[in-house]
């Protein structure tokens, strides 16, 4: 059993800004880089291939193509130099790893987007409501 103390420490640690997200998924992870004096954030963008870990220890690997050459980073989930993970699409996968993608190259390291119940209808009342603003905003031009 865990000692009550250690739990507390734990989830005191944990990163609020860790989003969730699943293997096969394409995430932006936004990281806080020190260069000289200044703090800025930079994007990596990539597929998650696997998850390890869990609790503070939770680590995933992203991989993406540069100029042709696969680049794979693992991030620490509650890392404080983590600040924000966005996910850009949900893929459909039937395995925890990943590492099948690392043989593949082109059009077949593509993975089937996952239906998230929900996101076609949000996705159609976005495109109508920004559809509402450009009429307004044309009708306001004319006049």
């Amino acid at each position: 059993m865990r000692d009550k103390y250690m739990t507390a420490v734990e989830t005191a640690g944990l990163n609020p800004n860790a989003g969730k997200f699943e293997v096969g998924d394409t995430v932006d992870v936004h990281q806080k880089i020190l260069e000289g004096q200044k703090e800025r954030v930079q994007i990596f963008n990539g597929v998650v291939i696997s998850k390890t870990g869990g609790g503070l220890k939770e680590a995933f690997t992203v991989r993406r193509i540069v100029q042709g050459e696969g680049v794979e980073r693992v991030f620490l989930l509650h890392s404080p130099k983590i600040s924000k993970i966005e996910v850009k699409r949900t893929g459909e996968v039937r395995r925890a790893k990943l590492y099948y993608l690392r043989d593949r190259v082109g059009k077949a390291t593509r993975l089937r987007e996952r239906a998230v119940p929900g996101a076609a209808a949000a996705a159609a009342a976005k495109k109508a409501s920004r559809k509402k603003a450009a009429a307004i905003k044309a009708e306001e031009t004319k006049a």
